[in-house]
């Protein structure tokens, strides 16, 4: 069965107006902050779209306000369409920035299985994934978040990064990793890790603004491995 036609609205991006594919819709959204966006069944509905407001037009897109639920710590503020393209729910305070990575961090135990990841939130692609035995999930947060910072500064993105680690932001300002994990045979090549993750902080400069994602209002990170129960 043939791929039922969309239409891409671009309110603010590189180049504004309508598209009838997701790559060419894409290219204008993807390193603009706060980029405005969302796809139509019809061209008909796209260009009466593109004549209002964005903030109107989704509202109006929304065939029942009612079925919005409330945006709470169970309830994600985001969404994903068949297409993969990552939206904000109508009506939401304060929103996060989509043109943005966030990273988070598991760990299967305390030590234990240790694992990060990336993830650019429009199109919850996976930039980068770490994995080792042994580890702890406040490393984990803490080496995503160094990781994100050097991808980001390596392929010259200007983006927010985004963690929901008080502790693991505390630490990269701080440029030290403050884990009690002792140094052991089975924790020797995590902690060449982390001194390495140290030494990055401390040569490099960069302008990455790093926040706090706010899990309450907004759901669990982009990059969260869900496997909360």
């Amino acid at each position: 069965m043939a791929k039922k036609q969309k239409y891409y609205v671009v309110w603010q991006g590189h180049t504004p107006g309508i598209y009838d594919n997701w790559t060419d819709c894409q290219k204008q959204v993807v390193g603009v902050a706060n980029a405005q966006y969302k796809s139509y069944s019809t061209l008909h509905e796209a260009e009466a779209a593109m004549r209002l407001p964005y903030d109107t037009a989704v509202a109006i897109g929304k065939s029942n306000p009612a079925d919005t639920p409330t945006p709470s710590c169970k309830t994600s503020v985001l969404t994903t369409d068949e297409n993969g393209i990552t939206a904000i729910l109508p009506g939401t305070d304060n929103p996060p920035i989509l043109d943005a990575l966030a990273v988070d961090a598991a760990c299967s135990g305390n030590p234990g299985v240790m694992e990060y990841q990336g993830v650019y939130i429009a199109t919850r692609q996976q930039l980068f994934h770490f994995k080792t035995p042994v580890g702890t999930n406040n490393i984990g947060e803490f080496l995503g978040i160094v990781h994100g910072l050097a991808y980001l500064k390596k392929h010259n993105m200007h983006q927010i990064l985004y963690s929901d680690s008080v502790n693991a932001i505390n630490w990269v300002r701080r440029k030290e990793c403050r884990t009690k994990l002792p140094l052991t045979p089975q924790t020797a090549e995590l902690w060449n890790i982390i001194r390495r993750a140290e030494a990055w902080l401390h040569n490099n400069t960069y302008t990455t603004e790093i926040r706090k994602w706010d899990t309450e209002h907004w759901g669990e990170i982009p990059a969260d491995f869900n496997r909360k129960k």
